[in-house]
C-alpha cells in the first residue's frame, strides 16, 4: 500500500519502521553467533532501544492515522488499521525473541557463577564417589534424588493449576467486559435514536410556532385596521373615500316629533 497517496507524514514513519525491523532482524542474527555474555549483553541493550524506539513510531503512526481518518475512505482506514497490527506484531514477535535471548544469558551466568555442580550448595568434598558407596546408601541416596523430583514435578503441577485458574477467571471477566461493552453500544445506540427523533420534533415544533406568529402579526394587523376604520368613521362619518363596514352604518340624525308637526 502506498502510503505517500495518503500522507507524507505516514509514509516517512513507515518507512522509518521498517528500517528498525530490518535492523532488529540483523541484530538477531548477528546475536545468534556471540558467544561472550557480556557482548551479548549489549547487543540486547541495543535491540531493546530499538525496539522502544519502534514502539515510539507506532504510536505516533496511531496518532496521525487517527487525524486523517475522517478524510480518509472506510477502506482506506481499514487498510491503514490492518497495517498498524501487523506492525505490532511484528514488534511484538521481536519482544518475545529478545526475553528468550535474555533468560538464556540469565540461565548461563547462573550457571557460570555456580560451577558444574549446579548450585545445589553441595561441596565436592562432601559428595561421596559411587564407587564408595554401599548399596544401601545408593538406594538411599536414590530415593532422595526421586523424592525431589516428585517434589519439582508437584511444584509444576502446581503452577500450572494456577495458571491454568487465572486463564479461566480472565476468560471469564473478559466475557463479562465484552457484554457489557456490549449493552452500552445497545444503549448509545438508543440514545442517539432518541436524540435524533427529539431534534426532528424540536424543528417541527419551531416550524409550527413560527407559522402560529405570522398568523397572530396578520390577526394582530387585521383587527388594527378594523378599529382604525371604525375610529375614522365616526369621527368623519361623511368621508366617502372609505367604504362603511358591514354591520357598521353611519349615525342618523334624529329629528323630534313636535319639530314635524310645526310646533
Amino acid at each position: 500500500m502506498d502510503f505517500s497517496a495518503i500522507s507524507e507524514e505516514l509514509a516517512e514513519i513507515e518507512g522509518q519502521i521498517n528500517d528498525i525491523f530490518r535492523a532488529l532482524s540483523n541484530g538477531f542474527q548477528k546475536l545468534e553467533k556471540i558467544k561472550d555474555p557480556n557482548r551479548r549483553s549489549r547487543q540486547l541493550e541495543e535491540l531493546t532501544d530499538k525496539m522502544r524506539e519502534c514502539k515510539g513510531l507506532i504510536k505516533e503512526f496511531e496518532k496521525v492515522m487517527k487525524e486523517a481518518e475522517s478524510r480518509n475512505t472506510h477502506d482506506t482506514n481499514k487498510k491503514l488499521n490492518e497495517k498498524k497490527q501487523s506492525m505490532i506484531k511484528e514488534l511484538n514477535s521481536y519482544v518475545a525473541l529478545k526475553k528468550q535471548h535474555a533468560n538464556s544469558l540469565e540461565n548461563r551466568r547462573v550457571d557460570l557463577v555456580d560451577g558444574p555442580g549446579g548450585g545445589d550448595g553441595v561441596s565436592d568434598e562432601n559428595i561421596m564417589l559411587a564407587s564408595t558407596m554401599t548399596n544401601q546408601q545408593l538406594m538411599d541416596t536414590g530415593h532422595g534424588m526421586m523424592d525431589e523430583t516428585d517434589q519439582a514435578i508437584e511444584r509444576s503441577k502446581k503452577v500450572v493449576e494456577d495458571t491454568v485458574n487465572v486463564g479461566a477467571e480472565t476468560a471469564v471477566a473478559l466475557k463479562a467486559q465484552t457484554e457489557q461493552m456490549n449493552r452500552i453500544v445497545n444503549e448509545l445506540d438508543s440514545i442517539h435514536f432518541s436524540i435524533k427523533k427529539a431534534s426532528q420534533l424540536v424543528k417541527e415544533i419551531g416550524r409550527s410556532v413560527a407559522t402560529d406568529r405570522c398568523i397572530m402579526a396578520m390577526l394582530f394587523l387585521i383587527v388594527i385596521g378594523v378599529i382604525a376604520i371604525i375610529i375614522v368613521k365616526i369621527v368623519n362619518p361623511h368621508n366617502k373615500d372609505i367604504r362603511d363596514i358591514p354591520g357598521l352604518a353611519p349615525p342618523v340624525s334624529r329629528k323630534l316629533l313636535w319639530d314635524s308637526n310645526g310646533r
